[in-house]
């Protein structure tokens, strides 16, 4: 059986009421919400799912340090959306919110088609919200 989608993916953030608060903020007009919350196996820590789409985001405490952006660990995490203009309407929370905005909504210049905006969360988490209405997946 091959595999059909990705299930959930769990990031180790600073602080994960300051992450739950801000994946709330600004994907949950696109329908992020809080489904799940519990402790983990470590038993120092509770683990918060949120849910992005099919898929679940997993906030989990970090024993230290930092993410940098292109360093080894995730380079960005990509979520669609139905239209343009819930990519635009997520710049402008974004910006209403002070968030730290690495690309403005642009077309893809290798993809026609392609809207995608860039930014990155509290830990340097890069985000990608994009449409794109040729996606071959």
């Amino acid at each position: 059986m091959p595999i059909d989608r990705i299930h959930h993916v769990d990031l180790a953030v600073a602080d994960v009421e300051r992450s739950r608060a801000f994946y709330l903020s600004v994907l949950g007009p696109l329908g992020a919400a809080e489904f799940r919350r519990y402790p983990t196996y470590r038993k120092t820590e509770e683990v918060v799912y949120l849910t992005v789409g099919s898929a679940a985001l997993g906030l989990r405490r970090a024993d230290g340090g930092e993410h940098r952006y292109y360093d080894v660990g995730l380079e960005h995490l990509a979520l669609s959306v139905d239209s343009r203009a819930e990519v635009d309407e997520t710049y402008e929370r974004c910006r209403e919110l002070g968030v730290q905005v690495h690309f403005p909504p642009e077309e893809d210049s290798d993809e026609p088609g392609y809207w995608a905006l860039f930014f990155f969360d509290p830990d340097g988490f890069r985000i990608e919200v994009f449409h794109w209405p040729e996606d071959p997946a």
